[in-house]
């Protein structure tokens, strides 16, 4: 195993009722306060033993009174990134966890190219060392990402138990999030489900793909709200999207594998339509919204507090540049 990140623990962890019946990895989870993800990566490299013999197996249902032991716990490491002063739209906080309303052109998290400006530096200047530790060191806070271009609510942990609260929700699809998108054409039917795995395109490394037979599991349910001509012929729809799962590039993907990609969008979108929307924007001397910006708005959020176990339901409108859009196509 990896020393990078760990520290030697000989830890003794009996399962105790309230426990008994669960997966190994999330009753770990819960008793070591770490993430789901760092227990099973500790399981699978053969950090815990049960009676002298190595458990690889993260979905074992745990017994009451198991006796196991716990060779190396993954240290947290706290994020190295200074806080900078970047205004952020803060739509609820309390003492567990913040939502806030992102805007399009902020990166989530340093990353290649991107090691100022992010918003986690913004997390850092405004919560401090308020941040759950739980994922990754450059991602404190993070439970989950919207893209760089894409607008719209986030929820943020600031404390470990929170973060992991959040991510059961996720894991258990309890946790809403709807988007609004502007799409090329109109879905056929208007209302369904898409079912396709994603994965990491095999010609191009920078984009995600569907595939039949590799990839994880997404699915996106899609509701088309509005229809827009242009001229004598259809241009778009405005559909709203509900994930059931959260992959990279999820709804963009699902969206142009079904032939509708989202307005704008550089990676994925069709290019024939800039030079009607350029056209369009010139008509109405409209400036703010470009189409090198995919048109998607996370607008709904709705789930449980992890703490309080109070319904949270929060909703963003389309900000200023795609309400532009969706009057200039009106």
């Amino acid at each position: 195993m990896s020393n990078e990140g760990l520290y030697r623990l000989n830890k003794t962890i009996t399962i105790p009722s309230e426990l008994s019946g669960k997966r190994l990895d999330k009753a770990l989870s819960e008793l070591l306060s770490l993430s789901r993800e760092k227990v099973k990566k500790l399981i699978l490299e053969g950090g815990v033993t049960l009676e002298k013999t190595k458990i690889i197996d993260p979905s074992l249902q745990t017994k009451e009174g198991m006796l196991l032991e716990i060779l190396e716990i993954p240290q947290e490491r706290t994020s190295s990134y200074e806080g900078e002063n970047i205004p952020l739209t803060i739509i609820f906080e309390d003492s567990h966890l913040l939502v806030l309303d992102k805007p399009a052109g902020l990166v989530v998290h340093p990353g290649a190219g991107n090691h100022r400006g992010t918003l986690v530096h913004a997390l850092l200047h405004h919560c401090g060392s308020k941040l759950s530790t739980l994922g990754e060191s450059d991602r404190p806070g993070i439970v989950h990402r919207l893209d760089k271009e894409t607008s719209g609510l986030m929820v943020i942990a600031k404390t470990n138990q929170a973060h992991q609260g959040l991510v059961e929700q996720f894991e258990s699809r309890s946790l809403s999030r709807c988007y609004l998108a502007f799409v090329e054409g109109v879905p056929s039917p208007t209302r369904g489900v898409i079912e396709k795995n994603i994965a990491r395109s095999d010609s191009n490394r920078k984009k995600m793909a569907v595939f039949d037979f590799k990839g994880k599991p997404a699915i996106t349910e899609y509701e088309t709200l509005k229809t827009f001509v242009v001229g004598n012929a259809i241009f778009g729809s405005l559909v709203e999207c509900r994930l059931k799962t959260g992959r990279t590039h999820q709804i963009r993907v699902h969206m142009a594998s079904i032939g509708h990609p989202v307005v704008g969008d550089p990676t994925y979108g069709a290019q024939k339509k800039k030079a009607i929307i350029k056209r369009l924007m010139a008509e109405h001397s409209c400036a703010l919204w470009t189409n090198e910006r995919q048109a998607l708005h996370a607008y709904k959020l709705q789930f449980i507090h992890p703490i309080t176990q109070e319904f949270l339901s929060f909703e963003s409108p389309l900000p200023q540049d795609l309400q532009e859009l969706h009057e200039i196509l009106k």
